[in-house]
């Protein structure tokens, strides 16, 4: 019975116990430098430019072909 008892660990047992395991996780985070960070930033929006353009010549050049494409079938 006693062994059960030790088991049974209550919400706020179980809370505290997530909150220390979490705090002890973070301090094994190796976290960046700013410098790191503004060169992620940097790449990460230069990447976001570079889809975005691609997205909008695709989209120039299949609004052209559907264009295109209605346009004879309208004849």
């Amino acid at each position: 019975m006693a062994e059960s008892e030790k088991k049974k660990v209550g919400i706020f047992g179980r809370i505290g116990r997530w909150l220390r395991e979490m705090k002890s996780e973070l301090k094994k985070v190796q976290w960046p430098t700013a410098k790191q960070t503004a060169n992620n930033t940097l790449i990460v929006i230069l990447c976001v430019i570079i889809v975005g353009i691609f997205i909008w010549i695709f989209d120039a050049v299949a609004s052209g072909l559907i264009g295109a494409l209605i346009s004879l079938v309208k004849g």
